[in-house]
């Protein structure tokens, strides 16, 4: 038989669609060809197979071989495509059996030795093997990675040899047992550290309850990071699904998924020099961004006015869907982005002492100019703007007190189940008629909200972020009827409403 047929996995996005790899051997002058919109890390691999074959003390075929990666129209990239090419070399040539091969799929990178090296991607391959119903080989160090696909039958190996040796029937490799679990979060830091500031630790109750996004007003050296490191302590435990989604993104980026980090939450903190490009993604090899690594975690913007306003204005599309799609002329990808922003700033180009009002030296035009970093639709999607201001001496020098990360987030976790049985989702997420049925209000509060947004000139989407923010603090307080003080306890957190009002 001159001709074997291979199954493996590229990456597109999220996805990993189906790559059959063909190998055919022919009469003529030897030579080795790939074809398939193969990328020079592929096409490189043409040396990596030949010195893997001939170390493993197999025979490579001296014929003209013809490496097909079907179909052709979709980029293929990285090592991956080693092991399978290898292994139809091989089947092409007689030298292992090839009559079970299409049970299985392949990846793998190859050294020159024909030991097996960890490629990235995985997760999604996995994924699609097991919707398709095969076994999937990976190497040994992908193996706890491929193993999160509970229902995958898995089997890991070091080297060629061991893999050929099981399709030969000579020496079978076990089925790889899951060794990844979730960890519940083991914090070295604690809400109860903060002291005052107690405000702005309810507003980070109230935003953990129903996944809302929080914005922290305040001058430097008033707890404002402090508190943003704090809200992960707080948050419910990540579903099954949440982890596999997280997992998934990590796992197609350049970091790599990193199996310590199962069931956590990620928290992303980029710096306020990024570029558009860093937080959404793209790239010339389309990639994730900071905001989809940070998918079902927390996206934290630190000075948050010294990010360029439009990098700051890609981020609104992603805020209203929980997604970003990414087009470039050769291709497009879609990837998840339901991250938590929490971001912080100063209120004013000078900062020091500035609350705004009397301590202030900033002119009024000045701390509007400031402001205007900041475009309205981008404030308009922000559920949560607190003030952060500047603690009296007196209480610095007394000793920490309140309720421990462990208290605030049995609460947290009460509310969203609350919220899970009632509607399958947190607060954040209703939409326009789900928000009629759940967050009902009396005459009296729509008229007092109506006053609210006259007021204060708000929009339509801030009039709908007021109620899910209502919601959620009468979950918080075991109320099945949003009530008078929800409602105004949710419109007291506008703070850049009630500053650009004045």
């Amino acid at each position: 038989m001159n001709l074997s047929v291979i199954y493996s996995r590229t990456n597109d996005g999220v996805e990993a669609p189906q790559v059959t790899v063909e190998v055919h051997l022919s009469n003529g002058l030897p030579g080795f060809s790939i074809v398939g919109l193969a990328e020079l890390a592929v096409k490189e691999s043409k040396d990596r197979v030949r010195a893997a074959i001939i170390n493993s003390n197999f025979d490579f075929p001296a014929k003209r071989i013809t490496v097909s990666l079907a179909p052709a129209d979709i980029p293929k990239d990285g090592g991956r495509f080693d092991l399978p090419i290898a292994l139809g070399i091989l089947a092409a040539s007689g030298q292992i059996p090839a009559d079970k091969l299409d049970q299985y799929e392949f990846i793998g990178e190859l050294s020159l030795g024909g030991q097996l090296r960890s490629v990235k991607g995985v997760l999604p391959t996995a994924f699609s093997a097991n919707q398709a119903k095969r076994m999937l080989f990976v190497p040994l160090d992908n193996a706890n990675e491929a193993s999160l696909m509970k229902s995958l039958p898995v089997y890991a190996a070091n080297h060629l040899l061991q893999i050929c040796n099981h399709l030969a029937d000579i020496e079978k490799l076990s089925l790889f047992s899951v060794t990844a679990e979730k960890k519940e979060p083991d914090y070295l830091i604690d809400i109860n550290e903060v002291k005052g500031q107690f405000q702005a630790k309810r507003a980070l109750e109230i935003a953990a309850a129903g996944n809302h996004h929080l914005m922290m007003i305040g001058p430097p050296g008033t707890g404002k990071t402090m508190l943003a490191k704090r809200l992960a302590t707080i948050l419910p435990p990540m579903t099954e699904s949440e982890a596999l989604e997280s997992a998934t993104i990590a796992s197609i980026s350049d970091q790599g998924f990193k199996v310590d980090n199962w069931g956590l939450r990620p928290v992303r903190d980029p710096h306020h020099t990024s570029s558009g490009v860093a937080l959404v993604g793209g790239g010339s090899k389309v990639r994730p961004g900071e905001i989809s690594l940070a998918h079902n975690g927390i996206l934290f913007l630190d000075e948050l006015t010294e990010f360029d306003r439009r990098v700051l204005d890609v981020l609104r599309e992603p805020l209203e869907t929980g997604e970003i799609t990414i087009s470039r002329a050769a291709r497009q990808a879609t990837y998840p982005a339901k991250f938590q922003l929490i971001a912080a700033m100063n209120p004013c180009p000078q900062g020091l002492d500035c609350d705004f009002r009397s301590n202030c030296q900033c002119s009024i035009e000045q701390q509007r100019r400031y402001r205007s970093k900041l475009s309205a639709p981008f404030l308009d999607r922000i559920d949560l703007q607190i003030e952060v201001l500047r603690l009296p001496r007196e209480d610095l020098q007394k000793p920490a007190q309140g309720e421990s990360s462990q208290q605030v987030r049995e609460r947290v976790v009460a509310a969203r189940k609350h919220q899970i049985r009632r509607q399958g989702k947190a607060n954040q997420f209703l939409g326009n008629k789900e928000i009629e049925s759940v967050c009902t209000i009396s005459k009296a509060d729509e008229a007092l909200l109506a006053q609210v947004m006259d007021k204060f000139r708000l929009s339509a989407r801030a009039y709908h972020r007021i109620l899910k923010v209502s919601r959620t603090i009468a979950d918080l307080s075991g109320s099945e009827q949003i009530e008078t003080n929800h409602i105004s306890e949710a419109v007291s957190y506008r703070a850049m409403d009630r500053l650009n009002a004045r």
